[in-house]
């Protein structure tokens, strides 16, 4: 039996941390899309000026688990230094925008364009407490190639019949955040 040396065991093992979380949502266990939406909001803690620990901490999320899912936004100068978040991020998020028939899934890549789509949906919840006018910069705009539907008559139909998504993360488990 031929024994492999320690540099092959290595680049294999690492060949399979570096794939692991990429895995479609609908196909990763509950319990890893949650831990992975707790890291995310670990991640926005730290960039409101929380440490790693008390971010991990606040949401329920150790601090490995946080390096597993959102370790490329995260930097450390120096060894032994503070690790600190990154401005921005290209991690891929899964959000629930309105549609023209109801709620739409997509997938985006960086905190970015998660942010305008959270603009966007704040406006949304502007226009229904009674804001006429929260949709008006938003009109014939598309954020990633996906027009934005500002029809405030489509808008409050569907939050009378109760199919405007209400989060903007999409939600696996089937449960409220």
């Amino acid at each position: 039996m031929k024994r492999r040396s320690g540099r092959e065991q290595t680049s294999k093992s690492k060949r399979r941390k570096r794939t692991e979380g990429r895995t479609a949502p609908s196909r990763r266990p509950q319990r890893s899309n949650a831990a992975r939406e707790r890291s995310l909001k670990a991640l926005w803690a730290m960039r409101q000026g929380d440490t790693l620990s008390k971010a991990a901490r606040d949401n329920g999320v150790s601090i490995r688990t946080v390096k597993r899912y959102v370790g490329s936004a995260l930097v450390q100068d120096r060894p032994g230094g503070r690790i600190r978040a990154t401005k921005s991020d290209r991690l891929v998020r899964y959000l629930q925008i309105p549609g023209p028939d109801g709620p739409r899934d997509i997938t985006v890549r960086g905190s970015r364009t998660a942010s305008q789509f959270a603009k966007y949906k704040a406006a949304i919840n502007r226009l229904l407490g009674g804001d006429h006018h929260a949709m008006d910069k938003w009109h014939g705009k598309k954020i990633q190639n996906i027009e934005l539907i500002t029809d405030p008559r489509v808008l409050i139909d569907q939050a009378r019949k109760e199919i405007l998504p209400q989060p903007l993360y999409r939600q696996f488990s089937g449960g409220a955040a």
